[in-house]
């Protein structure tokens, strides 16, 4: 753990409920008595969600993998300079909603061979990992369904299918095995508040 604040990030396949799992974390946190910065990946700074809208819209073929990687890296430097490190020095709590583990995986291995790249581009350009990861694991079928329903104009990799969402979901859970210090595991495949439940008291005995 860097610094007196601590860094959370929430990981999960398309519709895993992972974005409101944060946000009702975050207000738990906020309601006894936390300091709380909640953002997102890509995006969180100004230049970042410039960046996300590059990444996310448009047709599945817009980016070649490695183009995609150099965008969100770029994105992340940005929103790591600017929000998450002064929050971190400040001694916030940063929840952030995707962070490096989506591009180990969606970018690293669910559309090339690219993890040693991006592993390099990582330590190279960013260097930072979560003091905490909470990975809300649920059915590439299920997860796919939600993302789908919600729509929002951001689809382009709900768009590569439920065999990408497989993919990525054993992808996540082998993270979450070769970084077992800083990952938590928690069912989404149960009721919102039961999840948030989990989330918060997993937290909660990490917090200094």
């Amino acid at each position: 753990m860097s610094g007196s604040g601590l860094f959370i990030s929430f990981e999960g396949i398309d519709g895993s409920g992972k974005s409101t799992q944060a946000r009702l974390l975050a207000e738990h946190l906020r309601e006894r008595g936390r300091d709380v910065v909640l953002t997102r990946e890509p995006g969180g700074s100004a230049g970042a969600e410039e960046i996300r809208r590059l990444v996310l819209e448009g047709d599945k073929d817009r980016w070649s993998p490695e183009t995609e990687l150099l965008l969100f890296t770029a994105a992340r430097r940005d929103h790591l300079e600017r929000v998450i490190l002064p929050a971190i020095a400040a001694g916030q709590v940063v929840i952030c909603d995707r962070f490096a583990d989506s591009t180990r995986m969606y970018q690293g291995l669910g559309r090339a061979d690219l993890r040693g790249m991006v592993d390099q581009l990582h330590e190279l350009m960013i260097g930072r990992e979560p003091d905490v990861t909470v990975l809300i694991d649920i059915a590439p079928d299920v997860g796919l369904g939600r993302a789908l329903s919600r729509g929002g104009g951001e689809e382009r990799f709900e768009s590569f299918g439920e065999g990408l969402q497989a993919r990525m979901r054993d992808g996540f859970l082998a993270l979450a095995k070769e970084f077992a210090a800083r990952f938590v595991v928690i069912d989404g495949g149960r009721g919102m508040e039961a999840v948030a439940g989990d989330v918060a008291h997993a937290v909660e005995a990490r917090l200094p």
